[in-house]
């Protein structure tokens, strides 16, 4: 049987195009897309980057108390620098937390032994001090960091000047130990090194420690000046002991400022 079309299926036509449909087949439905709406749309993920260079370094408003510490500590330095030898003897003998000035005047002697950097600005404990305290006292403020120094520098002096003076009175070691030069800032940025490790990621944390760690044991085995050596790593434990303390003091952030 022949098919028939009737004249109004031949005019059919699409009418998107014009074209005629084809013969036989029905009218295709068409679909106008639909717009997604924004807030299913996920958003590009945003790229995490670290934090600006100059926030690795103390200032004047995001951290006043390293800030003003690394001004004290810069003026000292030059003053070594330039100052006749002699009287920077004198100022260092009478800065120094030796037996006989920590039992005669305490209080002052342990304030001034923190104002020389030992080794002056080319020491490598400049760098670490800005960086680590710069570091805390962004997380726990500037009091708290100022605590956390002062207990490593004078926990870890009276732990090694201590036995100096109980081995003189025991005969083992010369009546000229009392008066040993003593003086630096090394025992307060290892106890806030030990402190600010446990702020840090566990890669991070466990990485500092093991470095830090790892070079005092080095000088330790010099046997180059084993007080001071056993002091760095005291203070550095003290440091340690101090996480649950500065951990809490992290999770209130009262003094922790937001801006540099």
């Amino acid at each position: 049987m022949e098919r028939t079309v009737s004249a109004a299926d031949a005019t059919l036509t699409a009418p998107e195009t014009g074209a005629p449909l084809l013969d036989g087949m029905p009218r295709q439905r068409t679909v106008a897309a639909r717009p997604v709406p924004a807030a299913l749309v996920a958003p590009a993920p945003a790229c995490r980057t670290g934090p600006p260079p100059w926030l690795l370094l103390p200032t004047p408003t995001g951290t006043p108390f390293t800030f003003g510490y690394a001004v004290l500590l810069t003026l000292t330095s030059l003053f070594a620098d330039f100052a006749d030898p002699s009287l920077l003897q004198a100022l260092y003998q009478g800065s120094s937390t030796d037996v006989v000035h920590l039992a005669s005047s305490p209080v002052l002697v342990l304030v001034a032994s923190a104002l020389w950097i030992a080794g002056g600005l080319m020491s490598s404990y400049s760098l670490v001090f800005l960086v680590v305290l710069t570091a805390l006292e962004r997380r726990i403020g500037g009091a708290r960091t100022a605590g956390v120094f002062l207990l490593g520098h004078v926990l870890a002096t009276l732990a090694t000047e201590i036995p100096v003076g109980l081995a003189v009175l025991a005969g083992d070691l010369p009546d000229a130990s009392l008066h040993r030069l003593d003086y630096g800032i090394s025992f307060g940025v290892a106890a806030s090194l030990g402190a600010l490790a446990g702020l840090l990621r566990p890669w991070l944390r466990w990485m500092t420690l093991i470095v830090f760690g790892g070079l005092l044991l080095q000088d330790l085995v010099a046997y180059l000046d084993p007080l001071s050596n056993w002091g760095h790593l005291l203070s550095l434990a003290i440091g340690i002991g101090t996480w649950p303390l500065v951990r809490r003091w992290q999770r209130t952030g009262s003094e922790v400022p937001t801006a540099a």
